[in-house]
């Protein structure tokens, strides 16, 4: 179990790093053209992204985050797409391990993780004989309860500041931040909380909010264009 990594922000040395002049030239186009990709990548990818080849079109990856990116249709919809695919990177399993302080059971994590400890400890140690374990299971089972615990506490400080929606849909973001939770919280179910959970690391994804995701190897691919993105990212929501 590992904290994740947060997504580079673009700095002065990745810039320098980022030639306008090779793109342009590669487009043909001239070198005071407006917009330059160095000074609004954003609308310069929505004007090219599709003519650029791979080689060129990751360099993008210096200056833009993927916040930033979720502005661009193709781009969002890609994410929407590699999320329907259901990859195990998104997974309930690896995500609530990945991003522990957005799993609302996370209170539970610890006793989740010293339960297992404990049933490693009957059926594995000392073939699992009840007399020559002892409370062995037990020790072990709150010692990896308070681990666990402590990892999510260590995590929830620095992810303190972190955002849950793009800046353009902040005005009520908070308000749905705040209902969602409840709405998790007041879950009858396990299966209820996972499905939401799950549902709550997608959209994150598609967003770019997903710290340390496998954002660049989605974002430049373009073999998941769909051919009426749009419409399948409005069916998505629909269907949720």
């Amino acid at each position: 179990m590992g904290v994740t990594v947060p997504q580079a922000v673009p700095d002065v040395n990745m810039q320098s790093r980022f030639q306008d002049c090779d793109i342009l030239s590669y487009l043909a186009l001239p070198q005071d053209y407006d917009p330059l990709p160095s000074v609004d990548p954003i609308e310069f990818l929505k004007r090219h992204l599709h003519e650029l080849p791979p080689n060129i079109i990751q360099r993008f990856s210096l200056v833009t985050t993927p916040k930033q990116r979720t502005a661009i249709t193709e781009i969002r919809n890609r994410r929407l797409k590699f999320t329907e695919s259901r990859p195990r990177s998104l997974s309930f399993a690896v995500a609530r391990n990945a991003w522990p302080t957005l799993w609302q059971g996370r209170e539970r994590r610890g006793q989740e993780e010293g339960k297992e400890e404990q049933e490693w400890a009957k059926m594995s140690f000392l073939g699992g004989a009840e007399q020559q374990v002892g409370n062995l299971a037990k020790l072990l089972g709150d010692m990896e309860e308070e681990r666990e615990a402590e990892r999510v506490r260590i995590i929830r400080r620095t992810q303190a500041n972190d955002d849950f929606v793009p800046e353009e849909e902040s005005d009520s973001g908070e308000e749905e931040e705040e209902e969602e939770v409840s709405e998790i919280q007041e879950s009858e179910s396990p299966e209820e909380a996972q499905a939401l959970f799950e549902r709550r690391i997608r959209e994150r994804f598609i967003y770019g909010l997903l710290e340390g995701a496998e954002y660049d190897s989605v974002n430049w691919d373009e073999w998941l264009d769909v051919e009426d993105d749009r419409d399948a990212e409005e069916r998505w929501f629909d269907d949720d």
